[in-house]
């Protein structure tokens, strides 16, 4: 049984529709991402499924129960993992765990029992007793991850975990991530970051303009949407290169600024027709998940 299944999602502020029509479910021990530009409508959609917004149309089947009627029932097994930190400044780790607890209606004791695991799976054992003001960025987010389990949940929601961190921090995160995979749990995750969506994500929903345009595991997307080699060219009159061989050669040349993408199967054939124009530099790389999603939704930039 589906920990979360979505028909047919509609929300509108004023006349501006901005989730139109979303279904999708998640099965539990499975990573499942929602991906797209900014505006895509994918922070609303995690609003309606927490019950933190009524649906205008559709039906939210949260861990069993329907949202927005039992929404409150429902987050009490949930763990959130909030775009931005809300974590308390005036507390400190330990503090914030232990008060976040009580939410839960969790007994504090049951809550000091599970700290030292948190902590540690936080990599904050020796900060137990500072304050939040001294810790880095990365510190804060993982903090923020660890408080999200303190009700040791099984569906778990993750809005943008790792925007704005350091490789390190980042790096550190996917590993816990994939460790509560390992141990059964369920994610619900949105990101930004592709490779990021590519390693922790067994399947995928790209989103744009309040609606799901494709879903599948990275490498169905990448091997439905995009052909499997990609020739990025730059340099001295590139564009008078790609009209003399890229239509002939690719299935399909993008232009970008001073860059000419070319997808194709036949690279080969391109490469050759470079030999000669020491003025072109190019890259020669495998389809990935980035070239799905600026297919699917387009390079222009979202404001």
């Amino acid at each position: 049984m589906p920990l979360l299944e979505v028909k047919d999602l509609r929300k509108s502020y004023g006349n501006l529709e901005v989730v139109r029509g979303v279904s999708l479910s998640l099965e539990p021990g499975e990573c499942h991402g929602l991906l797209g530009p900014n505006g895509a409508g994918k922070t609303t959609t995690l609003r309606l499924c927490l019950g933190l917004a009524d649906p205008d149309a559709g039906e939210i089947s949260l861990l069993g129960l329907p949202v927005p009627q039992a929404a409150r029932e429902a987050r009490i097994r949930l763990g959130v993992l909030p775009q931005l930190d809300n974590l308390d400044p005036d507390f400190t780790v330990l503090e914030n765990l232990l008060v976040y607890g009580r939410y839960f209606g969790q007994a504090d004791a049951v809550t000091r029992g599970r700290i030292p695991e948190l902590l540690e799976f936080a990599g904050l054992t020796n900060r137990a007793n500072s304050k939040i003001q001294t810790l880095s960025g990365g510190m804060k987010r993982r903090l923020s991850l660890a408080r999200a389990l303190i009700n040791d949940p099984d569906l778990i929601f993750l809005d943008e975990p790792t925007t704005g961190l350091d490789p390190q921090a980042r790096h550190l995160i996917w590993e816990r991530l994939k460790q509560l995979l390992n141990r059964g749990k369920t994610i619900l995750l949105t990101t930004h970051y592709m490779d990021e969506a590519e390693r922790l994500c067994g399947r995928l929903s790209i989103m744009d303009h309040g609606r799901i345009i494709s879903t599948g595991s990275p490498r169905e997307l990448i091997s439905r949407h995009i052909e499997p080699e990609v020739l990025e060219v730059y340099g001295e009159n590139v564009a008078g290169w790609a009209a003399e061989h890229g239509d002939k050669l690719a299935a399909r040349v993008e232009h970008a600024g001073e860059t000419v993408f070319c997808y194709t199967s036949r690279a080969e054939a391109l490469i050759a027709t470079l030999q000669n124009r020491p003025g072109l530099r190019y890259l020669h790389r495998p389809a990935n998940l980035e070239d799905v999603f600026l297919k699917l939704t387009g390079r222009d930039l979202r404001y």
